[in-house]
């Protein structure tokens, strides 16, 4: 072999440790959100007017650009400054973790990176409910109410506040569906024993909803 001959197969043996190929397909990783789109959408009155819940799901994959949006909306730092977010929580604990379920993978959103965080890389859906349309929704967003960022108060405090938190996220995701054209539901019939299982939750994270979005299933034509 020419030295040339040799030098080539040491960069490829190194771009290969570098960049490894798959060759089952893209594999899940964390998903860096583009940044948020906040000078659009429709005026709060007509989101008012089309906030609905909706049960019935296209099967099409959303947009990460959209995917952003909804996160930032739902409880995103609008205040970098105090990394205050656009969901009030009390003496700003900010206890809730948003996880998303989708085809490929669980993730966790990081609202200060503006990120969602790899958990698996299994397609959990079917566990985050009992309806059957779960399963086939682009996603499934879980909350999960972290009791150990809760310093005070009871366990009855910090379920009392915990359900207020997630409700500000769930009507913040409602708008933020409205003004996109996206369809949601929120939903408490989560075996949420079985779920927080699958999802390796600790003893002190407690599910309090889920919620799921899509674009409206379209209408067939004869």
């Amino acid at each position: 072999m020419t030295k040339k001959t040799i030098l080539f197969s040491l960069l490829a043996l190194l771009a290969l440790f570098i960049c490894p190929v798959s060759f089952s397909g893209q594999e899940p990783q964390d998903i860096q959100l583009p940044k948020p789109q906040t000078d659009g959408g429709k005026p709060l009155m007509q989101a008012l007017m089309l906030r609905q819940s909706s049960r019935e799901f296209s099967s099409e994959k959303l947009p990460l650009q959209v995917l952003s949006n909804l996160l930032w909306a739902a409880d995103g730092v609008n205040r970098p400054d105090s990394g205050k977010r656009t969901a009030p929580s009390a003496m700003n604990v900010q206890n809730i973790d948003i996880y998303a379920a989708m085809a490929d993978g669980l993730y966790l959103y990081d609202p200060v990176g503006h990120i969602l965080k790899l958990v698996l890389k299994d397609d959990v859906r079917a566990a985050t409910g009992g309806q059957d349309f779960v399963k086939e929704v682009p996603l499934n967003l879980i909350f999960v109410a972290d009791y150990s960022k809760m310093r005070r108060g009871t366990d009855e405090d910090k379920a009392l506040y915990s359900g207020a938190h997630v409700g500000f996220i769930s009507q913040n995701v409602y708008l933020c569906c409205a003004s996109e054209g996206l369809a949601t539901v929120v939903r408490g019939l989560v075996d949420k024993d079985t779920l927080a299982k699958t999802i390796n939750l600790r003893a002190d994270q407690k599910i309090i909803l889920a919620q799921s979005v899509g674009y409206p299933k379209k209408s067939e034509t004869k």
